[in-house]
């Protein structure tokens, strides 16, 4: 095994890319962005570790895609990958981020096999156009611009992070310390993702496949008295309400794991613990919309949703409509694509002896098709 780690930063929040999804989660195919760049990498060379940084809210989601190791981001690039080389320990560490996707692996290998001409390898483009700065025209042979990935040695490298000051690369961190710095010519290809419309120029990324993906949910509560009801989104009128750590709309709640299973996320408890006080007598809708910002956010948008309510008592028809509004308007869907049946049981066990009530729900998801915006 070769004594070098890989480090992907992708653990951002994709403020500058104008997208309701994150960069690293934009599918190729139907692989998320992060995972498509450690495949271009590993599919050709060889890690001791590949270490991945991931936002708070991400990383048992990314887990739950590949082996690689994972670890926590911070609020910044350079946070981030401090974070990650606690983890390394092999003698190099190459350092990319996943905003640069489409790397030549000619250029990748170039860097790889500079690793003993100085502390830390840099890819650069040279300038053709002429250069002007603060009014002056400066000489453009002296102008590189830095590209990733970089590859350092790791001891240099984490004690040029040891300082207070930010740097916008690892270069400039190691030369700060007095690092010896090899520039390696980079390439117009490995085009950095800041923007949208940066999508355009890399070739090497393909739509995401126009599969549909179903989730189901169920969820039982009890009646509880002495509090509101809740269902759908939607107050009801009835002398109780559900015993429950939240508010205990058990339909949001049945909708809320159907959504989750769609994209393999796993549950509602997993999210929102019952042991955790923090959701004590929570709005379930705050935890609706909080999961569709997710789904959102990690590159799915929803189809269509169906919830069966199964309730001896309270009645719910007049209700209906109004819960259809409502969940329409947090997942951000037309009404039409909420369906909402109300059933009893004709009498029979828990929900027909008026102890509680019962919901399934179904759900329907795709990716989202960044190539059609």
């Amino acid at each position: 095994m070769p004594d070098l780690s890989l480090i992907i930063l992708s653990a951002g929040n994709s403020t500058r890319f104008g997208s309701k999804a994150k960069k690293q989660w934009l599918r190729i195919d139907a692989t998320p962005l992060w995972q498509f760049v450690a495949k271009r990498f590993t599919d050709q060379h060889q890690f001791a570790d590949v270490i991945i940084t991931a936002g708070t809210k991400e990383i048992s989601y990314m887990k739950k895609h590949s082996n690689h190791t994972f670890i926590v981001g911070g609020s910044s690039r350079q946070e981030s990958l401090k974070n990650a080389l606690d983890l390394v320990n092999t003698s190099h560490v190459i350092v990319t981020d996943v905003a640069r996707a489409c790397i030549p692996n000619e250029m990748i290998k170039r860097i790889i096999n500079s690793r003993n001409q100085a502390d830390i390898i840099v890819p650069y483009l040279s300038v053709s156009d002429t250069v002007v700065y603060k009014d002056e025209t400066i000489d453009r042979d002296e102008v590189r611009l830095i590209q990733t990935p970089q590859l350092s040695k790791t001891s240099v490298l984490k004690k040029a992070l040891e300082q207070k000051e930010i740097f916008t690369d690892d270069s400039s961190a190691v030369k700060s310390i007095g690092g010896t710095v090899f520039y390696e010519k980079g390439s117009i290809k490995a085009k950095k993702i800041t923007r949208y419309d940066d999508l355009n120029a890399l070739e090497c990324l393909s739509a995401p496949n126009n599969n549909t993906f179903v989730g189901t949910g169920f969820d039982v509560h009890q009646f509880c008295e002495n509090k509101k009801m809740y269902l759908g989104g939607v107050e009801i009128e009835s002398p109780f309400g559900f015993l429950a750590h939240s508010d205990g709309d058990v339909a949001l709640h049945a909708l809320i794991d159907a959504l989750l299973g769609a994209i393999g996320a796993g549950d509602i408890g997993e999210l929102f613990p019952d042991n955790d006080d923090t959701y004590k007598d929570l709005d379930s809708k705050v935890m609706l919309k909080e999961v569709v910002t997710f789904i959102n956010e990690v590159g799915f948008e929803i189809n269509n949703v169906d919830l069966t309510i199964m309730a001896q008592t309270p009645r719910l028809s007049t209700y209906k409509d109004e819960m259809r509004r409502v969940i329409a308007s947090i997942l951000k869907i037309e009404p039409i694509k909420v369906n909402i049946k109300a059933t009893t049981t004709e009498k029979l066990g828990f929900v027909g002896r008026k102890e509680g009530v019962a919901v399934e729900a179904v759900s329907s998801l795709h990716y989202f098709n960044w190539k059609n915006i």
